[in-house]
């Protein structure tokens, strides 16, 4: 295992020969694509990629990134905006997400501790944000390793911040924002797992602690399993989850899914998640039994 800092650009995490992942910190897309740090390629131990960049659709999708479509007005998104009673238009408000500084880079450890700023299209910052990325678990034998994120968020304004989505603005079932992933194109129409049961379209706006998306890829045929997990400790635990399997693959956890949530000047959100990119197929019961044993031994999942 080692950690790979190309100075100004990106961060890469590689097993071996074998690259799991690139984190983009210096994001050089169009400022109307609301330009934010992002992982791209997230790759599972065989080598399979588990991320899309740029897609033609929406440009905007960059692989895993934290982001918000709705902040105060501001779009951190990218692309249009949904307006309510209009519909999405092209408005000048795309904010950017801008590295500031590495904290730190602890190449044993394979862990990364970042400072950025939330930039208004005006110019303002509104939030300052301390970010960390760590390598939960690294399982050769069972196929699988984890991505462990951590968001700390500070209203840094003199006003509220209102976090929402296009659903709080009118559009049903489109509560995306926060944390979100944009999966391959060979995913589309790939099996959603949740909690109790819940499965396919069934997951839309449902809370879960967890949700696994299970895809297959071309060329090789193999399957691959994103399973992301929301923390206890995060603000309306467990999240609503916005996901698609048609007419592509994504997920996003929704703290703010069909419901504003307002930041007081000064306060801090603080959000945990764990992405775990597992070898193969995952059936309900390894996913449950695996979420079991986090729960089992709760230090694993800091």
């Amino acid at each position: 295992m080692r950690l790979v800092h190309e100075v100004g650009e990106a961060v890469e995490l590689c097993h071996g020969r074998d690259l799991l992942f690139r984190y983009v910190y210096e994001s050089k897309v169009d400022p109307e694509e609301s330009p934010k740090p992002y992982f791209h390629p997230l790759r599972t131990l065989a080598g399979e990629e588990v991320t899309l960049f740029r897609p033609h659709d929406h440009p905007w999708h960059t692989g895993l990134a934290m982001t918000s479509a709705y902040l105060s007005g501001q779009n951190f998104w990218g692309g249009p905006t949904f307006v309510r009673d209009e519909g999405y238009a092209w408005l000048e408000n795309q904010g950017r997400i801008r590295h500031q500084a590495w904290k730190k880079i602890e190449s044993d450890a394979y862990s990364m501790e970042e400072l950025l700023a939330w930039i208004s299209h005006e110019e303002e910052t509104w939030i300052e944000e301390e970010r960390g990325i760590s390598v939960g678990e690294i399982d050769p034998a069972g196929g699988f390793w984890s991505l462990d994120l951590s968001f700390r968020l500070k209203n840094v304004r003199d006003r509220y911040l209102i976090f929402g989505s296009p659903t709080t603005e009118g559009r049903p079932a489109a509560g995306y924002g926060g944390l979100f992933w944009r999966g391959p194109r060979s995913f589309g129409g790939g099996e959603i797992l949740a909690a109790d049961g819940l499965e396919g379209s069934d997951v839309m706006g449902r809370k879960s602690p967890w949700l696994a998306y299970v895809g297959l890829h071309d060329g090789t045929g193999r399957g691959s399993t994103v399973l992301f997990l929301d923390s206890p400790t995060n603000v309306r635990f467990p999240c609503k989850w916005f996901v698609r399997n048609d007419p592509y693959a994504c997920v996003s956890c929704s703290f703010m899914f069909d419901e504003e949530y307002a930041l007081e000047p000064g306060g801090e959100l603080v959000l945990d998640y764990r992405v775990v990119i597992g070898d193969g197929g995952w059936s309900r019961e390894r996913i449950e039994d695996y979420v079991d044993g986090i729960h089992a031994h709760p230090g694993k999942e800091s």
